[in-house]
């Protein structure tokens, strides 16, 4: 049986200009929506052919943990609209606003949103904190002798917090979102409480795949996606297309050029060049401090240091922590000491700016924005994961809508 209510509100139509479209009473719409009557196929026709007139979404998400938007972008990418945001960063929350139009509420914490107030959805997206189960994280925390993980009280929970949405609305998927550390967090007692609560007590049918984000940008990133679904089907990341790591891309393609090739944007570049502004440089001060912590650990055997990189080379990990000394990522420069990168090359490399494009907006400072980007997910491997889970995502299939009803089923009375 066609969900004609489901297309309806897809195709972001009220019962009465659904009528209208379908030509048919706003009385008959409504037995159709309550199932007492099969639609039409004329109507379904109608509807069709408005929806895809106007562009209309092919199914419904919300966004939590959102920072700056990173799996919205993905899963647009594929047809989809963003019902509901939540984001508890007020700085996060401005870039996000300057880059997507939100004609929903932004939530601000999660631990506080009464899940009946949640919009319905067809997804469930979320990159929930990872800082608890992060190996930086977890080495903090142990050092300070704090909890982490699921007995992080400020941001290990946060997972039953999604759980609480995902038990009370049922949408047909979700995907979540963690750094890879997740997997072997306390001997695997942290994920098998996750695996156990997403299938056993929630019911759904689940597929998890670490993934590097060297295989679309500069930069080695793993994070684990968890892609689950209420209903069962073939569904596995064994078989995601991945780019050849052999012809991966180089830092060059997100560095600015500084030839001349690139317009100036007065806030990162200068002159008719466009040159990085020296603000980016590393004072002789923290260039020194940064060798002689990097030779400490060295005699230690330790693997703790900077990581200098050039054109051809692939970043390490971008981190929420960049804006502090920007040891992770340092470009060489000649003659000079090394420079961090700046916002906008991080917004490239996260996968947020591509050529072609209108740039990403970032009107925060710049420290809130390298925390921002470095808190992002990378908006290609998103991608890549939404096109792989877009034929088993709920949404109307035109050849499906239009497949005849059978003979069997009892004919509408008008």
């Amino acid at each position: 049986m066609i969900d004609f209510a489901r297309m309806r509100r897809l195709a972001g139509l009220s019962v009465s200009e659904a009528a209208e479209v379908a030509g048919y009473t706003v009385r008959t719409i409504r037995r159709w929506e309550r199932g007492d009557t099969r639609p039409k196929q004329s109507a379904i026709d109608e509807l069709l052919a408005y929806s895809k007139a106007t562009g209309a979404p092919q199914f419904t998400f919300i966004d939590l943990f959102a920072g700056i938007g990173g799996m919205r972008r993905g899963f647009e990418s594929i047809g989809g609209q963003c019902v509901y945001t939540s984001e508890n960063n007020k700085y996060a929350v401005e870039t996000y606003r300057a880059n997507y139009e939100c004609n929903h509420e932004i939530a601000g914490d999660i631990r506080e949103i009464d899940p009946a107030h949640v919009p319905a959805h067809d997804v469930l997206l979320a990159g929930f904190p990872c800082q608890p189960f992060s190996i930086a994280g977890v080495s903090k925390k142990n050092a300070l002798n704090m909890p982490h993980g699921f007995r992080c009280e400020t941001q290990g929970t946060l997972f039953f917090d999604i759980k609480r949405i995902l038990e009370y609305h049922r949408p047909s998927a979700f995907l979540l979102e963690n750094v890879k550390n997740l997997v072997n967090h306390d001997k695997g007692r942290t994920f098998a409480v996750i695996r156990r609560t997403l299938e056993e007590r929630l019911g759904y049918y689940i597929s998890a795949k670490v993934i590097d984000a060297r295989l679309w940008l500069p930069q080695h990133r793993e994070r684990i996606f968890i892609a689950g679904f209420r209903e069962p089907n073939d569904f596995t990341f064994d078989n995601l297309i991945i780019p050849d790591p052999v012809h991966g891309p180089k830092l060059r393609t997100i560095l600015h050029p500084e030839n001349g090739t690139e317009p100036i944007e007065k806030r990162f570049t200068w002159g008719k060049l466009g040159k990085v502004h020296d603000r980016y440089t590393l004072s002789d001060k923290l260039w020194q401090y940064l060798q002689a912590y990097a030779e400490k650990h060295r005699r230690k055997g330790n693997g703790f240091g900077f990581g200098l990189v050039g054109p051809d080379d692939i970043a390490r990990t971008l981190s929420a922590r960049y804006y502090k000394d920007g040891s992770e990522i340092l470009v060489e420069q000649s003659g000079r000491n090394p420079r961090r990168l700046t916002p906008r090359e991080c917004s490239r490399l996260m996968g947020f700016d591509k050529p072609g494009h209108k740039p990403f907006t970032i009107r925060v400072s710049d420290v809130q924005a390298y925390k921002q980007f470095g808190n992002a997910v990378v908006i290609p491997v998103v991608e890549a994961v939404a096109k792989h889970m877009h034929p088993w995502l709920p949404g109307w299939k035109l050849a499906d809508a239009l497949t005849p009803f059978s003979e069997t089923e009892p004919l509408a009375i008008d």
